[in-house]
């Protein structure tokens, strides 16, 4: 029997250092598994045994008792050493959530319970352009049925959150689905260049029964359905996303700085150099390397304003109000606008600067640049920059829209 960690145990708890050493292990061998493309079974195992699962649970449920900065930055440092293993945990952070930001006090305990207990790593998606499964009433619960186009992790999950819709009112509803149940099948939702280890795609559900206590809530962008803080859950999202991309940003800056200090410019012809071991003064090479350098620095910058807006945001509970949560919202959108923006710029440039040997297989260098450019081929920049210029000109408050 498992038995829930003190405060003072959860105080002491580390989570940066553990998520440092499991970055590190999975670093080493990062390349070959991201090429081979398996299903990150052993890979979601580490996280379960590092504890990082329940990280934002409450210590008295059996959780590691941590806060949303903490949880973004772990997110940031695993996706730097393995970007499908930190866009899974990243997603499994938000789902998990759910639960918090959609249902009933008493709901949450019993479902935060079970799932330490279980140590679930959950899957799915409630994105708001996937059009909602259908949800029928029956005498002792309800019965999901149709496909969902794409969800994270649903090849591996224990537990998946999805959006599924009452026939006649159509209203959409967060809804806790066990994979377990032979009716969830999990299919694919077309092979991706990058994000190989995410074990995203699509899911047939065939007749699934699910529990009263499992419709976590509404998911309605009706004026006055949702609080203010269940509107947090979008921005929260955001976040997620923002870390995702600096994580692998910086992930091959780390990589990519170290080549540049040993290696012969890519711009120039090849010439000994004077002083064996000197570091490099090849200013085209000092220039794109600055350039790359304020780019993860500046978009770092805004999503810490960001994360430290929503936490204030978070600790008002209910007491928040819609325009609160707009300028939350909107700086939250501007964040994962910049941060997607400097990821394609700095994985693109990177390669740039490390020349021929950045296509090297060996290296794996690309895999930085295809990861980002699938998450943000998921995640337009131009629906957040529209939602920043309508807040800045007009004071629209942005739609409640979840991302994928």
């Amino acid at each position: 029997m498992t038995t829930a960690p003190t405060k003072d145990a959860v105080a002491r708890v580390d989570w940066l250092h553990i998520a440092h050493e499991l970055a590190d292990d999975l670093a080493t061998d990062a390349v070959e598994r991201e090429q081979a493309g398996k299903r990150p079974l052993d890979e979601v195992a580490r996280l379960r045994e590092s504890g990082l699962l329940t990280l934002l649970v409450p210590a008295v449920r059996g959780g590691g008792g941590a806060n949303w900065r903490t949880a973004y930055a772990v997110v940031r440092t695993v996706a730097a050493a393995d970007g499908a293993i930190g866009h899974l945990l990243g997603s499994h952070y938000f789902l998990s959530s759910c639960v918090r930001f959609f249902a009933a006090p008493g709901r949450v305990a019993r479902v935060e319970r079970a799932f330490t207990a279980g140590q679930w790593y959950w899957g799915g998606g409630i994105a708001s352009q996937e059009p909602p499964l259908m949800l029928t009433p029956t005498a002792v619960g309800y019965l999901v049925d149709g496909h969902q186009r794409y969800g994270s992790g649903v090849g591996i999950a224990d537990r998946l959150v999805v959006r599924a819709a009452v026939p006649g009112t159509g209203e959409p509803l967060a809804v806790l689905v066990d994979t377990a149940h032979p009716g969830v099948v999990s299919g694919s939702g077309g092979e991706t260049f990058g994000q190989r280890l995410a074990a995203g795609g699509g899911v047939g559900f065939d007749s699934v029964p699910v529990a009263s206590d499992d419709v976590l809530g509404s998911l309605s962008a009706d004026e006055g359905v949702l609080s203010p803080f269940a509107g947090l859950a979008a921005p929260t999202a955001r976040l997620i996303s923002a870390h995702f991309c600096l994580g692998v940003a910086e992930g091959l800056l780390g990589e990519v700085r170290e080549h540049g200090r040993a290696a012969q410019s890519a711009w120039q012809p090849f010439s000994p150099q004077p002083w064996p071991g000197s570091p490099p003064q090849d200013p085209y090479v000092l220039t794109a390397y600055g350039e790359l350098a304020v780019a993860a620095r500046a978009a770092a910058a805004l999503a810490d304003q960001a994360v430290e807006a929503l936490t204030r945001g978070l600790a008002r509970g209910e007491e928040l109000d819609d325009e609160e949560c707009a300028e939350i919202a909107v700086l939250a959108s501007a964040a994962e606008a910049a941060a997607a923006r400097a990821a394609q710029e700095i994985t693109t440039g990177a390669l740039d600067a490390v020349g021929v040997p950045g296509a090297f297989v060996r290296h794996g260098l690309d895999r930085f640049w295809r990861d980002t450019r699938t998450h943000t081929l998921r995640e337009p920049v131009a629906h957040r920059l529209r939602e920043v210029g309508d807040y800045f000109l007009n004071g629209t408050h942005p739609p409640f829209s979840l991302p994928a």
